[in-house]
């Protein structure tokens, strides 16, 4: 090991656990680890049983990219949370990062960001995915702010939520970076002629893909409402919705029915293994994401991976990643008749927009990039304060 590389630690999800919150912690490591000694606290709980909605918290794919962690960190317990910091404090590391997301932690990282030292306490970092969450309740709002209150430095993943914080915390500094863009998944697949007759599509068919966690922000219903006024077309177009429910199933089930979609809706109601990930992606032709709320968002830097092209609400920070009819469509409002003009239109111009080629060029510029310079620039300012 390099004495002198400048230590950090990391409290975040990582594997054993799934989704876009550890996916995004191994990237952070694997990026960080290149130029510092970097080691992650992960949780021995995360979300306690009652509280989750799918199946498991666990990873099952085949593949799965894991990285190096110690489970140490029980988000309930306020005996752990000392144990924890006493646990950093003899680490002695030049830079705490603390991945924020939702406001369940909020009680778990005050505590452990109220016991390290005075000193660390001025090293202390919050990547801040979210400042309110996508369901937020009234209370959130409050647990966010007892959860943020012992932050010195924020990185903020979005303009959203880069502003949110200027506006509450006024006098902190805040820094920004993106999700990175998830390439790691693309690996050899079947071509497309073969993978639509896996999934029974015929070769003349559109398809569409709602991808990921289902959840009511997430505007599953309008998208089923858009395809019902696309009737004129929809013979022509599959929508494949592809991940595990954690809202009413029955609600979209019955809507699928009201709608008489069954002939073009493919539900694979599950989580989706890693290595299965790139099939739903390749046989797509562009991938929706007709959220009522949102940052930024994991399942959009995961179509780019591909370079397929998606279309987006003007919600959140959402559109932040998108150049209207260049890398995608951007629709101005969540409501079904525009999503269903925005597919049309996308299927009308996307033999005249290189949709690969500019997402392969938007790309490049994705601050996640940055990260290792933002990281220096971080200590270099702890340091002088």
């Amino acid at each position: 090991m390099d004495s002198q590389k400048k230590k950090i630690i990391i409290i975040g999800p990582a594997y054993p656990y799934r989704g876009g919150n550890s996916l995004y912690i191994s990237f952070v490591f694997e990026t960080l680890s290149k130029e510092f000694e970097v080691k992650i606290f992960n949780y021995k709980l995360l979300y306690p049983s009652f509280l989750f909605p799918g199946k498991t918290q666990f990873d099952i794919s085949g593949e799965v990219k894991k990285i190096p962690s110690e489970r140490i960190v029980n988000s309930l317990h306020p005996f752990n949370w000392i144990r924890v910091a006493s646990r950093i404090n003899y680490e002695k590391p030049d830079l705490i990062i603390f991945d924020w997301w939702h406001p369940y932690f909020a009680l778990c990282h005050f505590f452990i960001s109220l016991f390290i030292n005075k000193k660390l306490k001025k090293r202390s970092l919050f990547i801040t995915e979210n400042y309110i969450s996508h369901e937020g309740h009234f209370i959130d709002r409050w647990l966010t702010r007892i959860g943020l209150h012992h932050a010195n430095y924020f990185i903020a993943l979005s303009k959203k939520v880069e502003d949110e914080l200027k506006q509450n915390f006024k006098h902190k500094k805040i820094y920004r970076s993106e999700l990175p863009i998830y390439e790691h998944l693309t690996g050899n697949a079947e071509d497309i002629t073969s993978l639509k007759q896996k999934f029974s599509i015929a070769p003349n068919e559109k398809v569409l893909l709602f991808f990921g966690y289902i959840r009511k922000y997430k505007g599953l219903d309008i998208l089923l409402e858009a395809l019902n006024l696309l009737s004129s077309e929809s013979d022509k177009i599959k929508l494949i919705i592809a991940g595990e429910f954690y809202d009413d199933k029955d609600f979209y089930i019955e809507l699928i029915h009201k709608y008489e979609l069954q002939n073009i809706v493919i539900m694979q109601n599950e989580y989706i293994p890693n290595e299965q990930v790139k099939d739903y992606f390749i046989v797509s032709d562009v991938v929706v994401l007709p959220y009522r709320s949102a940052t930024q968002s994991g399942i959009l830097n995961l179509a780019y991976g591909f370079r397929k092209p998606v279309i987006v609400t003007k919600v959140g920070g959402l559109s932040e990643f998108v150049n209207n009819e260049s890398t995608g469509l951007i629709v101005e409002q969540p409501k079904a008749e525009l999503i269903a003009d925005a597919i049309k239109k996308f299927f009308e111009i996307e033999n005249k927009i290189d949709f690969r080629k500019n997402i392969a060029e938007f790309v490049k510029s994705n601050r996640f990039n940055n990260l290792n310079e933002i990281i220096n620039k971080v200590l270099e300012d702890s340091n002088a304060s």
